[in-house]
């Protein structure tokens, strides 16, 4: 019978916990999905870039709500039992307090290395795949990314000024400024613009203008009635290298790896083939490491904070605080294991400390559940 009614515990805990993760994700990546229009808009991306840049956000915000949604999972769900009397049945059969606790401990260590398997794979894997669709997209509506009375320099190297843009895509009182190396530099005005197709290639024809370009220390200026600006084999001004949270765990953790077992001088040069590992970036390699891979630490401890409500029955006076107590504690926790990212450093006795905390909180909590619903259990007993 026990079986039975842990399955039955169990099937009502992850019902509600998942179709909570998806359908709460599903919302938030929606409003973020809207965020991303800029990418198209602004910039110029086809829709293709947009739809696969959008998606591939999904697994970071799933592993970013994972942890509360769990917490309020179990929070809620266990408040519904106790509220609906479907605890006693557990009493009744003979299933101590700390049997449950015990189980659902088990539970959320799957539930722990699933969430790893998301900040450490899934996570930076499709974060990195997003990049990679802007990194080698290119800039397909040219007339989108310009708006009027905005300096717009999505184009690398180029910042271009409209004053006024009507519902055709045609320009009046145009600047443009292209900078070249050696502080080199060419502006051009003109009172009229518009962007058209030569040859597959995007060009912005300009009428009634002038360009002043400087060269050598030399400046020269010409006026025309006409003049093609080519926007062919251009930039743009995304990031064109990895950041931190996009590399592999593997190279992460080789990365550290490095900094450990080689000296500081040897450290950079052993590493040019690890992205972003250096020196002057190994404090970011370490927090990195300690959110992919000890923050989900704090899931067993977030599993078990709401049997903080099978301390007192709901008839007792003191139910109702121990109920929003309990709440404020799970966020707390939640809170605390996002902001103590900011304390990691290269400082291995430090870090080593903060590494410690969730285990030690961990322990502190079952060594209470074990005193309050097995000792005094016993004591009720004699």
């Amino acid at each position: 019978m026990k079986k039975i009614l842990f399955r039955k515990l169990l099937s009502d805990y992850l019902t509600f916990f998942f179709l909570t993760l998806i359908s709460t994700t599903i919302v938030i990546w929606v409003f973020q999905a809207v965020n991303f229009l800029d990418i198209m808009i602004e910039d110029g991306r086809d829709y293709l870039v947009y739809i696969n840049y959008s998606l591939l956000n999904f697994p970071k915000i799933l592993s970013r709500i994972f942890p509360f949604v769990l917490f309020f999972s179990l929070f809620y769900i266990t408040s519904k039992y106790e509220l609906n009397n479907e605890l006693i049945i557990f009493w009744s059969f003979g299933v101590q307090k700390i049997e449950i606790i015990n189980f659902i401990f088990r539970v959320s260590i799957l539930l722990m290395l699933l969430q790893m398997i998301l900040t450490s794979h899934f996570v930076p894997k499709s974060q990195d795949q997003a990049r990679s669709f802007l990194r080698t997209s290119t800039i397909n509506f040219f007339g989108n990314f310009i708006k009027p009375q905005r300096f717009n320099d999505t184009i690398k190297g180029v910042t271009i000024y409209a004053d006024k843009k009507d519902d055709k895509g045609n320009l009046d009182n145009l600047y443009l400024k292209r900078e070249f190396e050696n502080n080199q530099f060419q502006i051009t005005y003109a009172k009229k613009g518009e962007f058209i197709e030569k040859g597959n290639a995007p060009v912005l024809v300009l009428y009634q203008g002038a360009t002043l370009t400087s060269r050598n220390n030399k400046i020269t200026n010409i006026s025309f009635s006409k003049s093609d600006f080519s926007l062919s084999n251009i930039e743009t001004n995304t990031t064109t290298y990895k950041k931190t949270q996009e590399i592999s765990s593997f190279k992460i953790l080789q990365c550290i790896n490095n900094f450990f077992n080689l000296k500081k001088k040897k450290f950079d040069e052993k590493s040019k083939n690890i992205e972003n590992c250096s020196l002057a970036n190994i404090d970011n390699i370490f927090k990195e490491f300690y959110k992919r891979f000890i923050i989900p630490i704090y899931i067993p401890i977030l599993s078990i904070i709401p049997f903080l409500l099978l301390v007192l029955s709901k008839e007792n006076n003191r139910y109702q605080k121990l109920k929003f107590t309990t709440f404020l504690i799970g966020l707390f926790i939640i809170i605390f294991s996002e902001t103590t990212i900011r304390f990691i450093s290269n400082n291995f006795l430090q870090n080593m400390f903060i590494i410690l905390i969730p285990f030690l909180l961990g322990l502190f909590l079952y060594l209470y559940f074990i005193f309050k619903f097995t000792f005094n259990y016993k004591n009720i007993q004699s």
